[in-house]
């Protein structure tokens, strides 16, 4: 820490009075991606096509794959939560963020207009605006440590030392993963009357939607952007420094996205499922999660 501060696996802490509360992530390895036939989905939809899936003709995500061990070699902390829409406007009245104030409500299906702002999960903002936010935490610290995780960072802190569909085990419930019940009906084609559809974000200290490590929505509620550029599948690479040697390369378009949302069937919330974003265009269903470096003299 600048302050000389030392901090142990699974400390909390917050450097400033407007900054995310970060929990540090021990050093370790783990298995990246989801195994063939992990996910759940009964249809296949290929250039526009849609077929059912059968035992024969079975559901393979291969963006997600191949499976591969990846060595987490920068010492980080993870923000505890997803950045709220208090904390981004923090930085917009502070003169930071490029001034974007971010649309604060959702129009729900059957109804009118949900507010979605103060400790609800900030949307509404692209890859390139989450980065300036990420530049004015530095400002606020006068060190240059704060950036978006790579996807390796990301499902690492996601898994907090797991290898099922979910850090909470192989199935979630709406009470522990803000994901669409009745959509979840659809794919397992099944009726579960214990889901709860809600068709929108909950406050990021809502649920019981911590992870092992304490660290909350990281399956479901917003999908959150990464540093990570999207590629079809995995090139294998097995340190979280070579993960972000490659993120920071230029010329990419499209940024991977993973999380899951509140908007989806629970399929899509598992810890492996990746999506992608263009740079500069914002979602009214996509947000962020900050990460710090701890390393002495991080970039």
């Amino acid at each position: 820490m600048g302050d000389g501060t030392v901090v142990a696996p699974l400390d909390v802490f917050q450097e400033c009075n407007v900054c995310p509360e970060m929990i540090v992530l021990p050093l370790g390895e783990f298995i990246m991606g989801g195994p063939p036939g992990e996910s759940r989905l009964n249809v296949h939809y290929e250039l526009g096509n849609i077929r059912p899936v059968t035992p024969d003709d079975p559901y393979i995500a291969i963006h997600e794959g191949p499976l591969h061990p990846v060595k987490i070699d920068i010492p980080v902390a993870m923000g505890r939560n997803e950045v709220t829409y208090d904390q981004w406007m923090a930085c917009v009245n502070d003169g930071g963020c490029g001034g974007h104030v971010p649309q604060d409500y959702i129009l729900m299906p059957r109804g009118p207009r949900e507010k979605i702002v103060g400790n609800h999960p900030v949307t509404d903002v692209s890859f390139l605006d989450a980065v300036s936010y990420t530049g004015w935490l530095n400002s606020k610290i006068g060190s240059d440590v704060y950036r978006l995780p790579t996807e390796a960072e990301w499902e690492y802190a996601a898994r907090a030392g797991t290898q099922t569909p979910f850090a909470q085990g192989e199935e979630v419930t709406t009470d522990q993963v803000n994901f669409l019940g009745s959509a979840t009906e659809i794919m397992l084609d099944e009726k579960r009357p214990n889901l709860v559809t809600r068709g929108k974000p909950v406050p990021v200290d809502e649920l019981d939607a911590a992870n092992g490590w304490g660290l909350r929505h990281m399956s479901g509620n917003v999908i959150e952007r990464t540093l990570s550029c999207w590629t079809e599948t995995y090139e294998s690479w097995q340190s979280s420094s070579l993960y972000l040697e490659k993120a920071l390369l230029p010329g990419c378009e499209f940024r991977v996205t993973r999380g899951g949302g509140y908007f989806t069937a629970m399929d899509y919330a598992r810890v492996a499922v990746r999506g992608s974003g263009k740079e500069d265009v914002g979602s009214t269903v996509s947000g962020f999660r900050v990460l710090r470096e701890l390393r002495h003299g991080s970039r």
